[in-house]
């Protein structure tokens, strides 16, 4: 009991002993997320000695605050002091294992209680960082967690940290079990988070996020995957998964999702492994994946410091580790800046030369959002992804051209649609001259509707919105885009009908029906039936885009067939017209009759071929590798339909121009009586 007693004593003695000379930490909350001491005395007193004018390529030193240890270095440039590298550093060897087990804890801070009290041993001094770990955590390298967690992301410990993960990824990568691979990330994820990147600038070595990516891929390698899930860490900047693959299986796919920050929605990315790869299996194997949101920048800020490589990473860098007979992958990013200057370019990581190389990579999709890239995997090539390239000329023509030309179109669909409306009782009288004026207003309207979609649908962003928002949108562009074609085809009909029909005329009544049935009916039906095929599979939209899409379900045909048969049907009515006219049959239709079919086929002569060779350009630009005249003869074409249509079926009838002069000459009259009358 008195020795029980004594020991208890000697163990209070040294609680109060160790809280009088405890120097409080600053543990990260919220994540990890590194913070900075109170009051940043190390700034401070930098500031007292290089600051001021300086001479241009002259260094300055200075020592680090205490606790830390090492200088800041700066050189002059433009006669102003600007920091080149630090190495302060508050971790070592000795700190790192410095609170690994209670004994240690009481025979380094209370040296003054005699050991055989506590019937303790002096522990060993730690001479290597694998030492440490065999000594203290062999089984979870967990002892290192907290010191690293616990410390300021200076530059000088991020050094120190990936160090440390070189060698733990050198000396014990033997025998990696899930357990391991956890706590391995939980070091690398403290140094990749945002509010650190900014310090990598200033490591003295510059290869040293090149070799924490290494050092990563390498640990993971040597990962087994067992029958468990295919989550192995889920770290904020850092995530791995694996899983088995065999010869006589499909694709295999990893998926991730992880966000920049930790407030931001998650970017995603895909590692898929074709089945012709896993053919090439003699048996059964692991992959291996690694997603990293915020390496990127730091692989370009610390190897593109002269701007050699203007481009930056806009999506996550993805390691693949595979048997080494398997070579080709296919990797899905989503871009990070979705704008669309964001042209991008499917990439590799050198790991030895330490530089992005597009040679391994073939980029076999860019969309606005996402981006597809067929690449080879190498032992020295493990790691991908996308760079961001300037913009080319040509992209930007195409905006001027589309804005431009969409602006006029719809200036002129708006003015179509008043100029009608004012000379309406005077040129709608027969009922061919009214049909034909039904068929123009409700081109006008199909066209405007679809100008206003189309915007709508090119400036959204699917992963912002709901997506049956988008596929909304998608909806409505195609019907309306449907709706114009089908006018025009029901003008051709019209042709026809006043051309062939001639003693039995229809009510005018039916004839509206029919011209509604055939111009909103029909797009109705296609549009419908194209959403409830292609919607259940999510291959309705794109990617980029709410538009039809292309990619898999081709549902960009349900538009593009019937518009090109239009045409075509057009062009054929027009030449029975031209025929017909030639040799007039005995009680052909009256005189008037005959002008107003005249001027509807001059109409459709002019229309069909601009609206058909709109939208053949339109088919070529989604053949890839096409040129970019024909994207902006497409884009010029499209945008000025609206142009058209009031040229052509409007302003140039004389007719129109006739019932407008007469329209405003009243309007001129009953204005003058007024005034005179007051």
């Amino acid at each position: 009991m008195k020795s029980l007693a004594t020991m208890i004593c000697c163990y209070m003695f040294f609680l109060a002993t160790e809280c009088s000379h405890y120097r409080p930490k600053i543990h990260i909350k919220g994540g990890n997320k590194p913070q900075s001491p109170a009051g940043k005395p190390r700034t401070g007193q930098i500031e007292e000695k290089c600051q001021g004018l300086c001479v241009t390529s002259s260094n300055c030193s200075q020592p680090c605050a205490k606790p830390f240890r090492g200088e800041i270095r700066y050189v002059c440039h433009q006669k102003m002091w600007q920091k080149s590298t630090e190495t302060c550093t508050s971790l070592s060897v000795e700190t790192l294992f410095k609170d690994s087990d209670a004994a240690s804890r009481l025979s380094l801070a209370s040296a003054s209680i005699p050991l055989h009290i506590l019937d303790l041993q002096a522990p060993e001094p730690i001479e290597s960082v694998t030492q440490g770990i065999l000594k203290n955590c062999p089984l979870d390298f967990a002892c290192i967690i907290n010191p690293v967690k616990s410390s300021e992301a200076t530059s000088g410990n991020i050094a120190f940290v990936v160090e440390l993960l070189r060698n733990i990824s050198t000396e014990l990568s033997d025998k990696v079990t899930r357990e391991k691979m956890k706590s391995y990330s939980t070091v690398a994820n403290h140094i990749l988070h945002p509010a650190a990147l900014s310090n990598w600038t200033f490591v003295p070595d510059k290869k040293a996020s090149s070799d924490l990516l290494h050092s990563v891929n390498s640990f993971a390698r040597q990962l087994h995957v067992h029958d468990e899930s295919e989550a192995i860490v889920d770290e904020l900047f850092i995530q791995t998964k694996g899983f088995h693959i065999y010869q006589n299986t499909s694709g295999k796919r990893l998926n991730f999702s992880i966000s920049m920050n930790n407030s931001t929605e998650g970017i995603l990315g895909t590692i898929e492994i074709p089945q012709q790869e896993l053919q090439k299996l003699p048996n059964a194997s692991q992959a291996i994946g690694i997603a990293f949101p915020t390496l990127g920048a730091i692989l370009k800020e610390t190897h593109s410091p002269d701007g050699s490589l203007s481009r930056t990473p806009n999506g996550l860098v993805l390691s693949v580790m595979l048997p080494e007979r398997l070579r080709e992958i296919l990797l899905t990013f989503e871009k990070i800046n979705k704008s669309r200057n964001a042209k991008a370019q499917c990439v590799g990581w050198h790991s030895q030369k330490s530089v992005w190389d597009k040679t391994v990579c073939k980029t076999t999709l860019d969309a606005r959002s996402v981006v597809q890239c067929r690449c080879n995997c190498t032992s020295t090539m493990k790691s991908f992804s996308i760079l961001m390239s300037p913009r080319l000329v040509g992209d930007k023509v195409l905006d001027y051209v589309t804005c431009i030309g969409l602006s006029i179109s719809i200036l002129s669909l708006i003015l179509c649609l008043i100029i009608e409306a004012m000379v309406w009782p005077r040129v709608a009288v027969t009922e061919m001259s009214h049909m034909r004026h039904v068929c123009l207003v409700n081109i006008a309207v199909s066209l405007l509707a679809a100008n206003l979609w189309f915007i709508i649908g090119s400036n959204f962003d699917i992963k912002a919105k709901s997506y049956n928002w988008c596929v909304a949108v998608t909806f409505f562009s195609h019907f309306f885009y449907l709706s114009l074609f089908f006018w025009m085809l029901f003008k051709a009909l019209l042709i026809l009908y006043g051309i062939l029909v001639v003693f039995r005329r229809m009510m005018k009544s039916c004839m509206i029906a029919i011209g509604f049935a055939v111009g909103y009916g029909c797009p109705l039906v296609i549009a419908a039936t194209t959403v409830s095929i292609t919607e259940p599979e999510k291959s309705y939209v794109r990617q980029d885009m709410c538009w039809l899409n292309w990619d898999g379900s081709k549902a960009l045909f349900a538009f593009a067939i019937p518009a090109l048969v239009i045409v075509a049907v057009n062009l054929a009515v027009v030449f029975v017209v031209a025929f017909s006219t030639q040799r007039p049959s005995i009680g052909s239709s009256n005189s008037q009759d005959m002008a107003i079919i005249m001027r509807i086929s001059k109409n459709v002569v002019i229309l069909t071929p601009l609206l058909g060779l709109t939208w053949g350009f339109g088919i070529a630009t989604l053949i890839e590798g096409t040129s970019v005249i024909f994207h902006i003869i497409f884009a010029l074409l499209n945008a000025f339909q609206g142009f058209f249509i009031l040229l052509f079926g409007t302003i140039m009838d004389h007719k129109i121009r006739h019932a407008l002069r007469m329209r405003v000459s009243s309007l001129r009259g009953s204005s003058g009586q007024q005034r005179m009358r007051h």
